[in-house]
């Protein structure tokens, strides 16, 4: 049904532009700086729930520092270097309450190297350092720096939060466009996003404004589409 608008749909890369705060402002302004280079704690711990974007602020702040000092992300502790990538390097390892005990070792040794080298570790994990399962002296340099709870945007905030997204990138989009989008489907933010821009780039093509009447065309083009598949390429 309308889900597969979500499974089409191809997100542009991560950025602070593209992530929708709504009570993050602080952590979001927090990490701006701390891509700039503009905050001294050696690290910063973001932690909450399942798709609140702890991920998309972790990619954002790689990307926002990228061009002016090294960077690395690591998608989890089995990739974690024994050394920064380079002075004043920021990196980034996401679920780093899941590290077992030689990952941990590695966490260790990596963070006192930033601190060393003026570089730092931006970390992401479901719980706040005081109740990650990890050793002492590693879970005690995680609680050192800064510390944000990342808050997911409440259901009521989302039509006001598209719309101001829309508008930045120049898009008209209708209330019952917006109704219709968090009515059927996926209602975390990344989704939604992603559907806007797949919908702004097909209205573009077809050289239509964004309507409900156009929303619900495409869905009817893109599922008859997806039921002339063979059954392979539906997984």
């Amino acid at each position: 049904m309308e889900q597969l608008i979500f499974e089409l749909a191809t997100p542009e890369p991560q950025s602070f532009a593209n992530f929708l705060p709504g009570r993050n402002e602080e952590a979001v302004a927090t990490l701006t700086r701390l891509a700039d280079g503009g905050i001294a704690e050696t690290g910063v711990v973001l932690w909450g729930g399942p798709g609140v974007g702890k991920s998309h602020l972790l990619h954002a702040g790689i990307g926002a520092a990228a061009s002016h000092r090294p960077t690395l992300f690591c998608a989890d502790c089995a990739t974690v270097p024994g050394e920064p990538p380079g002075p004043r390097a920021l990196v980034a390892v996401d679920n780093v309450d899941m590290a077992d005990a030689s990952q941990q070792g590695r966490l260790f040794t990596l963070y006192n190297a930033l601190k060393a080298s003026g570089g730092q570790l931006l970390a992401a994990a479901a719980v706040p350092p005081a109740l990650m399962p990890l050793r002492d002296d590693v879970r005690t340099r995680l609680g050192w720096g800064l510390v944000y709870e990342i808050l997911p945007l409440a259901d009521h905030d989302k039509p006001a939060a598209l719309a101001f997204y829309a508008k930045s990138r120049g898009v008209a989009l209708p209330d019952e466009v917006i109704a219709y989008l968090l009515a059927h489907g996926r209602r975390d933010m990344a989704s939604l996003l992603a559907t806007l821009l797949a919908l702004d780039r097909h209205s573009l093509a077809q050289k239509r404004p964004i309507t409900l009447p156009l929303l619900r065309d495409w869905l009817q083009r893109n599922q008859g589409l997806q039921s002339a598949l063979p059954e392979s390429s539906h997984r």
